[in-house]
């Protein structure tokens, strides 16, 4: 799937610059930090939801010691 996004002026030089060291494609690159960038985002975003729906008594929150218990793992 093709698609377009605009950097900033420097943010071009920089990866103009890396991929030129390298040998590397910009596309190569541009794939790396996203595939990276995406693992933290999803963590982070959708952690964020939940937290929210946490603080708005929407899910339920277990304590450690009662689902160790709970599931054996003390014995």
């Amino acid at each position: 799937m093709a698609t377009s996004i605009r950097l900033a002026p420097e943010t071009e030089r920089r990866l103009d610059f890396l991929a030129t060291q390298t040998g590397r494609t910009k596309a190569f690159y541009l794939r790396e930090i996203i595939d990276r960038g995406l693992d933290d985002a999803e963590d982070y975003y959708l952690a964020a939801e939940v937290l929210q729906r946490i603080r708005k008594g929407e899910e339920q929150v277990h304590a450690a010691d009662d689902v160790r218990r709970d599931l054996g793992l003390d014995d």
